[in-house]
């Protein structure tokens, strides 16, 4: 069990702790038709707003890119530095370790360093690869923003990337590496994933609308989220994290969920639960067909036809990708903060066939343990669980 002492997230429809509650127990959709200038895709995305307006400080600035600027926007808020200062305090900078997780890291700026390319005819001599776009840039960075010198990693799992960082963090813990931990996870909108989706046919021209009988695929969206792991326990804490790797097909998940089944009976297991003990699951629910109907086959499975309420958030935040389970799992934390269950948003009629009780509206109820669910590509799987303290 590892306390929740500080977190801090931002996405399309709210750029703090405040603003993305509201927006997701609202149900309250932050995606917008596309009017990207440099992608000419007919779908919804879920941008950040003033991210092109907020460079990185002078002592940052050769850090300075998209994914950056997105985490740099959620250190500075909802006092994270505050709290992760008073950490190291307590226990050393080199006693707090660093995971992180991205699926594309800063790739728009290697995107960028191409288009120059061939409007300038050479290579940028300013192009830093190593700062802005290598996959260990997002930890370092984040290391010198916020003066920490402990153990750091990126996971990179596809969708399951942030949430894999706690069960990490719950390991360098246990053995005695750190005392504790910045996990969290960014992801910016760029060309790769927008065209990568739409080749794969997942992109969705409409608005995202998980566990709708009319849904068609994703919308993307970009996101940053911190949250402070510590050793002590506190008001909401993380009780275990279970993962699996079934490798069913590169992006299509088994049809009976058998991976996810998987991850969410190991979680149940390290957090030492009964699934009736459960009170919520954020779903993956990604709004595609082959994934929503996975997901309820399994859940299903774990907990019964219709037994525990369940709702995607995605459809106000847009599929964060290798931010998606820090995004849900704070989500997950205001959920059991408010002890109010929030809908899934943009849904008009679910489908039929799905044996799961789909969140339609906000309700109150009274919540000790929560399950929040990440499924990635080649069934790199991950459930997590939080609960209150009692």
């Amino acid at each position: 069990m590892l306390g929740i002492a500080a977190f801090s997230t931002l996405h399309a429809a709210g750029v703090d702790n405040p603003g993305s509650w509201q927006a997701i127990v609202a149900g309250q959709s932050g995606l917008k038709s596309n009017a990207l200038p440099w992608c000419d895709l007919t779908c919804w995305l879920g941008e950040v707003a003033g991210v092109d307006d907020s460079p990185l400080p002078a002592e940052l600035a050769a850090w300075d890119c998209r994914t950056h600027r997105l985490a740099w926007m959620a250190l500075q808020r909802n006092r994270f530095q505050e709290a992760v200062a008073a950490s190291a305090a307590r226990y050393g900078a080199k006693r707090i370790g660093i995971i992180l997780g991205s699926s594309t890291a800063g790739i728009r700026s290697t995107e960028l360093a191409y288009t120059r390319q061939r409007s300038d005819g050479h290579w940028p001599d300013d192009f830093d690869y190593r700062r802005t776009h290598s996959l260990d840039a997002l930890c370092r960075f984040s290391a010198a923003a916020l003066g920490l010198q402990g153990p750091m990693v990126t996971i990179s799992t596809a969708c399951s990337s942030s949430s894999k960082v706690f069960v990490m963090a719950q390991r360098w813990i246990d053995c005695g590496l750190i005392d504790a931990a910045v996990v969290g996870g960014v992801d910016s909108l760029c060309m790769s994933t927008l065209y990568g989706f739409n080749s794969l046919q997942l992109l969705s021209g409409d608005i995202c609308r998980p566990f709708d009988a009319a849904r068609s695929g994703i919308s993307i969206g970009e996101a940053a989220g911190f949250v402070l792991l510590d050793k002590q326990s506190a008001a909401i804490n993380f009780i275990g994290g279970g993962e699996s790797s079934d490798a069913w097909h590169m992006s299509t998940p088994h049809p009976e969920g058998i991976g996810a089944q998987g991850a969410m009976r190991a979680a149940l297991q390290a957090a030492q639960l009964a699934a009736s003990e459960i009170g919520y699951v954020n779903a993956h629910g990604t709004a595609t067909l082959a994934n929503d109907r996975a997901e309820a086959a399994a859940t299903a499975a774990v907990f019964g036809a219709g037994q525990v309420p369940v709702s995607s958030t995605k459809g106000v935040t847009g599929h964060t990708l290798g931010a998606a389970g820090i995004t849900e799992a704070i989500a997950v934390i205001q959920t059991l903060e408010h002890q109010t269950l929030p809908p899934s948003a943009n849904l008009r009629s679910a489908e039929a066939d799905l044996q799961i009780d789909v969140v339609t509206s906000p309700r109150h109820a009274t919540l000790h343990h929560a399950m929040s669910n990440s499924f990635g590509f080649g069934g790199s799987n991950c459930s997590l669980i939080f609960g209150r303290a009692s």
